[in-house]
């Protein structure tokens, strides 16, 4: 008897060991299905005995349940009801109307193959040489290889390319990894990763060759991000590989730095002149992305860019509720302002000197789940970045093990036998599921609505509840004007248009004739 279950287990090994559709029995082969049996009858457990769907941080059950059914392609719909608590939480509505020109199709699978592009070109209003409308207005969000395995990146950029979105490079550098089709948004960080010379000054030449060599289809220059706002980063050395030297430009052996601060510029209106510089080079679009705390930059920026001589092509705000990058935990908890917060106080400074259709808005920060990016859109972003949800979607278990090179699933690491149990080409399409899944959601609630693209939503289409007691518009919440949030004038025109001509219709039963 003892053989026999010495045998089925062995059995058991050798399977997981050589299948590639799940990457924790793959890297931890027999013991790994005591997770999914754990897992099967975790809701009953937490409901009862430790907590419900919705408590669990940074990503609840019900939220992870979603992203994992949409990139597997299985049922995401839930029944019984929402198991919110609306007596007495608070939680968003979204204000659906009875009659209007947009009617949504009710199947299951409607809008997942709908082009769904960003409302705004990219780089139009400065004339850039390479401007272009986005085809999705769901990208992936800065994640760096380095901090992410190969396979991981591969996997990312793949699904971007089967999703036809656009996937950051994160500041690490564009690796080969980065280099499976998908459309590219590079990004250049205090370090200079990859464009700089031997003595980590940043190098134009060496830039124009990257963006050369790839589909770089527009440059973001990183300030600060969510999850360490005005601190550096640090990539331990035994987490740096040759390769990962060769990309970046840094020694082996030694723990690679990212200053808090950039070298090429002390103030707003140097760093005009850089973005500026780097856009005549390139011809690509140039942004920014920072986090937000005082409010003075932001105000300095719109004053500088008044005159119409600079200014940046888009801004990226991150939330400062943290993200895929490891922080102090102070840094995680305590500074620059959560999402919301933040991104309408910088869209407020651009909207009061009417200056909001100049400039596309991309928000970041957990807003790979359709209620954040719906509000997110409602408050006037133009684009949404997903990082720790495409995580979720490669097969992340949210063992916050991100900072240790222990990842489990092989996402957030650099070791050579977890990392094999991620498969790029099995997970790709599971990035591209959730990335599509995604955008259906957001059209589908857009529509009922009454619009055709979520950035057409305004800060009237949204109330936050108390409770069941009352709701307040966002309106009132974040102090914006009549106009602000929605699109207007040509934009509003043009987006309508483009959608009007594909996006799927829905309808009712046949009049009677009466």
């Amino acid at each position: 008897m003892l053989s026999a279950a010495g045998a089925a287990l062995a059995g058991v090994a050798i399977r997981d060991l050589t299948q590639k559709k799940h990457s924790l029995q793959r890297n931890f082969p027999v013991v790994a299905h005591a997770r999914y049996a754990l897992e099967k009858i975790g809701p009953e457990l937490r409901q009862y005995i430790v907590t419900s769907n919705d408590e669990e941080r940074p990503f609840s059950r019900d939220q992870r349940s979603w992203i994992y059914a949409s990139a597997k392609l299985q049922n995401n719909y839930t029944g019984f009801g929402t198991d919110n608590d609306i007596e007495s939480g608070e939680y968003v509505i979204f204000k659906q109307h009875t009659f209007s020109d947009v009617v949504p199709p009710s199947a299951v699978h409607a809008g997942e193959d709908v082009w769904l592009p960003s409302p705004k070109i990219l780089g139009g209003p400065r004339g850039r040489r390479d401007a272009f409308r986005p085809d999705s207005v769901v990208n992936i969000s800065a994640m760096s290889f380095g901090s992410l395995s190969g396979n991981a990146v591969e996997a990312l950029n793949a699904g971007a390319k089967l999703a036809n979105c656009m996937h950051n490079t994160g500041e690490g550098g564009l690796s080969p990894h980065h280099r499976q089709g998908g459309d590219l948004m590079l990004q250049i960080g205090t370090a200079y990763f990859g464009c700089r010379d031997d003595e980590g000054r940043f190098d134009l030449d060496k830039l124009m060759k990257v963006v050369e060599s790839a589909p770089v289809r527009a440059i973001e220059i990183k300030l600060s991000q969510g999850a360490k706002p005005g601190l550096g980063g640090m990539l331990p050395a035994a987490k740096i590989t040759p390769e990962i030297a060769e990309i970046r430009g840094i020694p082996l052996g030694k723990d690679c730095a990212s200053p808090s601060r950039h070298a090429e510029f002390s103030d707003v209106d140097s760093m005009l002149d850089f973005v500026e510089k780097i856009a005549q080079a390139t011809g690509k679009p140039v942004g920014i992305k920072s986090a937000v705390g005082d409010l003075t930059f932001w105000q300095s920026l719109v004053e500088e860019m008044q005159s119409g001589s600079r200014g940046v092509d888009f801004v990226t705000i991150d939330g400062g509720e943290g993200g895929t990058g490891a922080a102090p935990l102070v840094f995680s908890d305590a500074v620059s302002l959560p999402f919301r917060v933040g991104f309408s106080r910088v869209y407020k400074t651009f909207a009061a000197a009417g200056m909001q259709d100049r400039v596309t808005f991309i928000g970041a920060g957990k807003l790979g789940l359709p209620d954040n990016a719906l509000v997110a859109f409602a408050l006037g972003a133009d684009m949404v970045n997903v990082a720790r949800e495409a995580m979720l979607a490669l097969g992340c278990i949210q063992a916050q093990k991100c900072h240790t090179d222990h990842c489990p699933t092989g996402v957030a690491t650099q070791n050579q036998w977890l990392q094999r149990g991620l498969d790029p080409t099995l997970k790709s399409v599971r990035v591209a599921n959730y990335i599509r899944t995604l955008r259906r959601d957001l059209l589908k609630v857009s529509e009922a609505c009454g619009v055709w693209h979520p950035a057409m939503l305004d800060a009237d289409d949204v109330e936050i509840m108390d409770g069941n007691r009352t709701g307040t518009p966002l309106r009132h919440i974040y102090g914006y004007q009549p106009t602000w949030g929605g699109l207007s004038g040509r934009i509003r025109d043009d987006i309508i248009e483009a959608m009007a001509a594909t996006a799927p219709q829905g309808g009712s039963a046949p009049p009677s004739g009466h």
